[in-house]
């Protein structure tokens, strides 16, 4: 089975070398490797790997944790297609699509790109909003107050934040949003039950939404 695990490390030379031994040794086998940000020392790097049936997901946090230095910041299943260049695959789709197909395409692969649950893009209509496009798994939006929309600029939507619903606190249910289309309109993508996401995911996500956004609106390639 696959895990997606989140890791703090050491940025210093050999940290993640040291990281790859002992997860063999434990015979996990590493799928793939995403450095996420750097700083004040330490990276964090989202890490795929395929556990042994026999195996308990507690191995992976043991054998992680036991290189000086190293945090699991959170473990959970994986479930999706492994590639290095989903970005580039999605914006090429895109430029394939019309706009109707575009927007419903976004929504549905951001989770694949970033290692989230869900998406959905929010469409602003003066003081008003409504849903145009939502992932599978996605919550409801629908007759929630948004106070962050209409959205002007990315920004960060913790779990913890007054506007959720309880039972979405409950379930740690963790955003990001990004302009995306026209005047205020925003694209969401969600985890539940974590990790919150980074600084480093925000900007990512809204440079790839900014080209998005670019992309639909010129003719289908």
């Amino acid at each position: 089975m696959s895990y997606l695990l989140r890791l703090v490390v050491p940025d210093r030379p050999g940290t993640l070398g040291a990281v790859a031994t002992a997860l063999g040794e434990a015979g996990i086998d590493i799928v793939s490797l995403d450095v996420l940000e750097r700083t004040g020392g330490f990276a964090v790097d989202d890490v795929v790997v395929e556990l042994p049936r026999d195996r308990l997901p507690d191995s992976l946090i043991t054998a992680a944790q036991a290189v000086p230095g190293v945090t699991v910041e959170s473990l959970r299943p994986f479930a999706g297609p492994l590639d290095t260049h989903r970005e580039l695959e999605l914006l090429d789709a895109l430029a394939r699509a019309d706009e109707t197909t575009a927007v419903k395409l976004l929504a549905a692969e951001l989770p694949r790109v970033f290692h989230g649950s869900w998406s959905v893009v929010l469409e602003a209509d003066d003081d008003s909003w409504h849903v145009t496009a939502a992932s599978d798994a996605a919550p409801a939006f629908e007759g929630l107050t948004l106070p962050w929309m209409p959205l002007r600029a990315p920004r960060l939507l913790p779990s913890e934040d007054a506007w959720l619903p309880e039972r979405w606190q409950d379930m740690a249910i963790e955003m990001m949003a990004a302009p995306y289309g026209g005047p205020g309109c925003a694209v969401v993508l969600g985890r539940s039950g974590g990790p919150a996401f980074r600084r480093s995911e925000l900007l990512r996500l809204a440079h790839l939404a900014g080209i998005a956004s670019t992309v639909v609106v010129l003719p289908p390639a």
